[in-house]
């Protein structure tokens, strides 16, 4: 296990880091966490490693794009002082090119994505002990579906940075690849 007794584990992305969570800051008993993979990871390590007393906070927010992270990055992420930060962002700057096709200057681009997600990270990196990247994803089983295809550009973006920033790598987009081999799609996401 690589974090340390008493760490800080911030997670910060948009509504499949967010799910529900308490406002202003997502921490604490109950629902406080969400009803997502966050709840799910503290459940695991509070379980797991009881004695590590690792403290869980999520400051997802729902609809966001990588340039909100960076709008919110100060309060969200270096007031907070995280020992460890994961990020999971990018649904929302891929979709907006194809739910708002008539609003361009919403979507965020694979090459602003980049240099923004790049941004962010270099004003955190050097405080962490440890760095979580996690790939946007699409539940779409046809890798040519055009949106699904562009998440695979912005998934490799993530594997790219994550490389470059000595942090962990998640693929959450291969995660469930390999879970729809067996499953429909709308059985793990209604929309």
């Amino acid at each position: 296990m690589r974090i340390q007794e008493n760490s800080k584990l911030v997670f910060i992305g948009d509504s499949i880091t967010d799910c529900g969570r308490a406002r202003p800051v997502g921490e604490g008993l109950g629902e406080s966490l969400g009803r997502g993979y966050v709840a799910l990871i503290d459940a695991l390590l509070g379980s797991t490693y009881p004695g590590r007393r690792i403290r869980v906070v999520n400051v997802g927010t729902s609809g966001n794009t990588v340039r909100d992270l960076a709008n919110r990055w100060q309060t969200d992420v270096l007031d907070l002082k995280p020992d460890w930060l994961s990020v999971m962002i990018g649904i929302n700057d891929v979709w907006r090119q194809y739910d708002s096709p008539l609003r361009p200057e919403i979507a965020v681009l694979p090459g602003e994505y980049e240099q923004t997600y790049r941004r962010i990270l270099d004003t955190v990196r050097p405080s962490l002990q440890g760095l979580v990247l996690m790939t946007p994803f699409y539940i779409e089983t046809n890798r040519e579906d055009a949106m699904r295809a562009t998440m695979d550009v912005y998934g490799g973006i993530v594997r790219a940075l994550a490389s470059e920033y000595d942090a962990v790598f998640v693929d959450t987009q291969a995660a469930f690849d390999e879970v729809l081999v067996h499953q429909y799609a709308a059985t793990l996401a209604w929309d």
